[in-house]
């Protein structure tokens, strides 16, 4: 039986303490005061499960798409499988070598070069020296780089990053291949040309892929089986149909108005407002007018930066995305609190369930803050005066902006 496994699973838990904080501290001598204090009146904390009791086995050669919301564990149960972190609770056991790629630019560093990192990364991924040069073409022929092979990657874009980093992890002959949502990261010709990459490696070569994603047509494409994870849990494994099934139709998770989603600078999301009401899950009506409000707080001043949303059905299936520039909203820096405003005078998707990410990026487009699925929207069914039947989802996706108009057909000489 464990020869036809590649993982095995068995209760599984993370757990994480989080720290209260009453005051935030700007000099040293009053957090060494602090410390002092603490001794005296210990620090209060709160336990968070990332993973609570989650048991799957996983067959050689399956690719295996892991879905869920935002905070759901994916990401820490990768990190556990890749030996990042170690579990609470739980056994894991693997039967093969594993290679990875879970965030932009992990492996790397950032002063040595393309080639450099290309032998540092093989390294850390338990491969000889021989067996990187002998895949050394390859993977720089994979990646594209070939011009800034010796600039140090510091100066590398996002997506330069990402496409180096992934042509290193799937060249080296992992036989299980962890891919966590850093794929977003790149252009869609190099998206394509990653899941072709892995389509290979599993169909071809008989290797073993775990694959994270809110992109849920790239999954479909690529996944055979699934692993459906809510709140830490694991609430279905099966096919992969099964699985998205279950994912596209499960009432979004409830969100607190007051988000607090951390991020670099200290930055949080604080609230969001659906048409003025506190809320992160609302709905509109079909072509209704719609607001959406951001309000965010940084704890020290953030690079220049823009924001960035994206519109996504429950499928993953990008429908717009809007940049802060379009809009006349220019890149400038962040301290204290800040809020955006989109607004649109109607709402143009068919009714059905949507999500809005957000983003904050640098000028050199590099993710700040990141709040996938932030907003859930449900777009109600309306009919259209003089109509005989209401718009429902399955006349579409969107309705076009038209005009449609009844002429004389003209008669014959």
């Amino acid at each position: 039986m464990s020869s036809e496994l590649a993982i095995s699973v068995r209760g599984l838990g993370k757990q994480y303490r989080i720290a209260h904080l009453n005051e935030r501290h700007t000099r040293v001598t009053d957090a060494a005061l602090a410390a002092l204090k603490g001794v005296f009146n210990p620090q209060k904390y709160e336990t968070f499960k990332a993973l609570d009791d989650v048991s799957f086995d996983v067959r050689r050669g399956d690719v295996v798409g892991v879905v869920g919301r935002n905070g759901a564990g994916k990401s820490t149960l990768l990190k556990i499988l890749s030996r990042i972190t170690e579990p609470t609770t739980g056994e894991v056991r693997l039967f093969g070598k594993v290679g990875s790629l879970l965030e932009v630019g992990t492996g790397f560093h950032p002063e040595l070069t393309g080639r450099e990192n290309i032998f540092l990364n093989g390294s850390i991924l338990g491969m000889r020296e021989r067996d990187i040069t002998r895949q050394f073409d390859a993977i720089v022929d994979f990646a594209e780089v070939e011009r800034f092979l010796d600039t140090p990657v510091k100066r590398y874009s996002s997506g330069m990053y990402v496409r180096l980093a992934f042509a290193v992890a799937a060249h080296l002959n992992p036989e299980i291949l962890i891919v966590d949502e850093v794929l977003a990261v790149g252009d869609t010709q190099f998206q394509d040309k990653c899941l072709g990459k892995m389509k290979d490696v599993s169909s071809q070569e008989g290797k073993t892929v775990l694959f994270v994603s809110h992109n849920i047509a790239a999954v479909r494409a690529l996944c055979n089986k699934g692993l459906l994870l809510a709140n830490g849990k694991l609430v279905h494994q099966g096919s992969a149909e099964e699985v998205l099934s279950m994912y596209a139709t499960r009432a979004p998770v409830a969100v607190s108005s007051h988000v607090r989603q951390n991020g670099a600078y200290g930055l949080q999301l604080n609230s969001l407002r659906i048409n003025g009401a506190e809320t992160a899950a609302g709905s509109v009506d079909f072509l209704g007018p719609l607001t959406l409000e951001w309000e965010l707080e940084s704890g020290e001043a953030t690079p220049l930066c823009i924001p960035f949303l994206r519109w996504h059905d429950a499928n993953g299936v990008v429908l717009s995305e809007v940049w802060g520039p379009e809009e006349s909203v220019d890149f400038q820096r962040y301290d204290g609190r800040f809020s955006f405003r989109l607004a649109l005078d109607s709402m143009s998707l068919m009714p059905g369930r949507y999500f809005v990410d957000f983003y904050l990026h640098d000028v050199a487009g590099k993710e700040v803050f990141s709040a996938p699925e932030c907003v859930h929207l449900e777009v109600q069914p309306v009919a259209l005066p003089g109509a005989p039947r209401a718009y429902e989802s399955r006349h579409g996706l969107l309705r076009l902006a038209s005009q449609l108009s009844r002429g004389i057909a003209p008669t014959g000489a």
